[in-house]
């Protein structure tokens, strides 16, 4: 990394190091530290509120498949349809149909939207085995998916992905992997976002200022995806088929998000944490 004019020179490798064909990337260690953060941050707050280590560990699980999958998957749908609608296998696995060989590419291609979906299908799917409360673990669980985003947010920016659009301003980065054009760090914009609002959720969370269940999952769905849909606005397009759009894919898929997330800050009459007995 280097200053080059009013611009910062962006040019390292995403990759830490490689032993054969295996190599670690910056955004595999972010996406993994995100979950040791997340695990001990929950750890915390199980262990103070009366909860075992063994249900959080059963979360860890299914909140990891539901994120890998959800993500993968919906990346597939929402911005690569037409090519994976006949390459069904390489959804699942991180393999690519090149020049007639399967070869190894890892998961190149997820989708935080699909990553939401997952995680609130497997959420649904745990409480049903454990027993536990949807909305209780749902406002713990955005605390530390606001964290996460950070993290991988970080991780883009090493891959040098989701780039901004150009731009003048002295912070403005030369992706040199990309091209050699000055862009927002648009990747950095969203980390800091998300960074925030993670310290918003757990300060309300600590200090008890949510007002009711369902409060604080309302508040990081309208916020994170608010964020998200405002940041568009500073992004290239990640597919082709988005030039042609008013709103490209990323705010046509944040806008339901950021609805439900207002419903259940606005909401009245409060969601129950127990169902009520008749």
């Amino acid at each position: 990394m280097s200053f080059f004019l009013s611009s910062i020179h962006w040019d390292i490798n995403p990759e830490i190091f490689s032993i054969g064909s295996f190599g670690l990337r910056y955004y595999t260690l972010c996406f993994m530290l995100a979950f040791f953060l997340s695990y001990v941050i929950l750890l915390n707050i199980f262990r103070k509120e009366g909860k075992s280590q063994e249900l959080l560990d059963k979360l860890t699980i299914y909140v990891f498949i539901g994120t890998v999958l959800g993500a993968r998957i919906g990346h597939c749908l929402f911005y690569e349809f037409d090519y994976y609608k006949d390459h069904l296998l390489e959804m699942i696995l991180p393999i690519r149909n090149i020049n007639g060989n399967l070869t190894f590419t890892g998961y190149q291609g997820l989708a935080s939207h699909g990553g939401a979906i997952g995680i609130i299908l497997a959420l649904i799917l745990y409480c049903r085995k454990t027993k536990v409360n949807f909305w209780w673990i749902a406002d713990r669980l955005v605390i530390v998916a606001a964290l996460s985003g950070t993290l991988i947010r970080l991780g883009n920016f090493f891959n040098s992905e989701i780039i901004g659009t150009p731009s003048k301003l002295p912070w403005a980065v030369i992706f040199a992997q990309i091209d050699n054009i000055p862009r927002h760090p648009a990747q950095l914009y969203e980390s800091l976002g998300y960074l925030l609002i993670f310290l918003l959720l757990y300060s309300s969370y600590r200090q008890k200022k949510y007002i009711k269940p369902a409060y604080l999952f309302g508040f990081f769905m309208a916020t994170v995806f608010g964020l998200r849909f405002i940041m568009e606005f500073v992004k290239e397009n990640q597919e082709a088929f988005e030039n042609n759009m008013t709103l490209n894919m990323g705010q046509i898929l944040s806008a339901p998000f950021i609805i439900l997330g207002l419903y259940f800050i606005f909401r009245k009459e409060p969601v129950t944490l127990a169902p009520k007995r008749k």
